[in-house]
Order: C-alpha cells, then structure tokens, then sequence
C-alpha cells in the first residue's frame, strides 16, 4: 500500500523519528477528542515538538488526519496482503485472524478512529476504500475462492468472511466499554481479546473446515 504522505526515502534517521512522533502523538490525540477537539499545538506538544516544526513535517491538521489514518490502514492490511496462496488455508485464515487481534490489542485507539472515519462517511479515505482496499480484498478473495473450488475449504462467501473477521477483530477494541461490562470481573482476571481470538478462531476455522462427505 503507498501512502500519500509517507516519509520520503531520503528522509534521515531523525526526520523519520520525528514524524513517527508525530503520528503516534496524533492518533492519541485525535482518539481521544475527536478531530474537531484535537489542535496542532496539542499534538506538537504531546510529540515534544515545537508547532513549527511540526508543521514542517505536515502542513495542516487535515494532513496529520489523513495520514494517521493511512499510516493505520497501511498496518492493517498487511496481514492480508501475506496471505499465501499456496499455504495451507486454515493456517493461513488463522494467521490472519490472530494478526488482527493483536493489532485490536496493541492499538485499540488506532481501530476507534478509524471506526469512527466510517461512522461519518470516511470523508477522508473514502477513495482509498474504493480503490487500493477493494483492489486488495479482491485479490485475496480470489484466493480464498480458489481454495474452495478445490475443496480445501467449506462453502464460503470470501468477501463476507473477510469482512466478518475485521468485525469480530476490531469489536474488542471498538467496544471495549461494552466488552468489559458484560463480562465483568472476568476481564479483570483475562485480556477480553485474548480469550475473544480463542473464541472466534475456533468458531471461523471449525466452521471452515471442509466437511467430509
């Protein structure tokens, strides 16, 4: 995936440094207070920058957004960009799985703002779903496709599937209020995700599984 404001190759080593500071300061800023509620002064300060230099590195608020959330998708999808096509599927599948759980469980924040992009129309990325994600979604569907015609995997909607792993991956950090709440003092004692990603890997890989006749 190629980012629109991605660091230039030639950037040095403390270029890089500082507008990684700069995204990770952003995304706890804009989680936190939303995009109107979140200033370049807050996000440079939380960065340890000065604002001037920090808009050296991007030009404007809208800047710093949409590449937080282009830095996001970019992690994202590369768990299934991996994908292999000549792997085992069920492995594969639950590889995949597992990678978007641990993205919900290191940076629950990144997934709420992302949610909360679609939530409003993804004005922001909207061509960046239609293109580079649809595109990518695609090809691997035709993977996952492939693997069921040759009866490696049970019947399956590949888009929906993919679609339904990003729901069940990202509802541990979206709804993490809600998660905890239902499960009450059991979270306390165990990480929701962790035993989540226990759950529905079982439920996606079973029911994956083709069915011997």
């Amino acid at each position: 995936m190629t980012l629109a404001l991605s660091a230039p190759k030639n950037a040095t080593r403390i270029q890089r440094k500082n507008r990684k500071a700069i995204l990770e300061a952003a995304l706890e800023i804009f989680s936190a207070h939303g995009f109107r509620g979140s200033t370049i002064d807050r996000i440079a300060a939380r960065a340890g920058l000065s604002k001037p230099n920090l808009l050296y590195y991007f030009p404007s608020k809208d800047a710093i957004y949409t590449a937080v959330l282009e830095d996001t998708l970019a992690s994202w999808l590369e768990p299934l960009a991996a994908l292999d096509p000549q792997g085992d599927p069920i492995a594969e599948i639950g590889r995949y799985i597992d990678a978007k759980l641990e993205m919900s469980r290191r940076r629950p924040e990144a997934s709420r703002l992302f949610a909360n992009e679609i939530l409003h129309g993804a004005p922001t990325i909207g061509d960046f779903l239609k293109g580079p994600l649809k595109a990518l979604v695609d090809e691997k569907a035709a993977v996952i496709e492939r693997w069921t015609k040759a009866g490696k995997l049970a019947p399956v909607d590949a888009r929906h599937l993919i679609m339904m792993i990003w729901a069940v991956t990202q509802h541990y950090a979206d709804f993490d209020v809600q998660v905890r709440a239902v499960l009450g003092a059991e979270a306390d004692k165990r990480d929701p995700t962790e035993a989540g990603g226990i759950a529905a890997a079982r439920l996606f890989l079973e029911g994956l599984r083709p069915r011997s006749s």
